[in-house]
């Protein structure tokens, strides 16, 4: 959507990503996700509804959703870029309120980090 905006910076981020090659010089192979409209809370802030704040744990890629149109869509676009993977939507309108999402509100540590802390 150009009238957004965040459009001039996100355009600028593809095109550097569609730039970055592996070390042996082959393209990566970007999947584009769409951007849910905007979402404001009741102080008219522009919260951060994006589907890129996704969580991978074991076989699964938890996928924040806002009931946008463009849900199904994100969860088309992810199940593309991880195939033997199971998708789940997960409504994250509450969480953006506090100004994260999925992946912002879980702590991953390595196995055995807290042991190792701990000592």
């Amino acid at each position: 959507d150009k009238t957004d905006e965040h459009y001039n910076a996100l355009h600028a981020m593809e095109k550097q990503l569609q730039g970055f090659k592996t070390t042996d010089n082959t393209p990566y192979n970007l999947i584009a996700l769409p951007w849910p409209k905007a979402v404001y809370d009741d102080e008219q802030t522009r919260l951060p509804a994006t589907y890129a704040n996704y969580l991978i744990i074991n076989n699964t890629v938890l996928v924040p959703t806002y009931d946008d149109v463009s849900d199904k869509l994100a969860l088309t676009q992810i199940q593309q870029a991880y195939p033997e993977h199971t998708i789940v939507g997960i409504n994250c309108l509450p969480i953006i309120e506090q100004f994260g999402s999925l992946h912002c509100i879980t702590m991953q540590l390595p196995r055995g980090f807290l042991t190792g802390a701990a000592q």
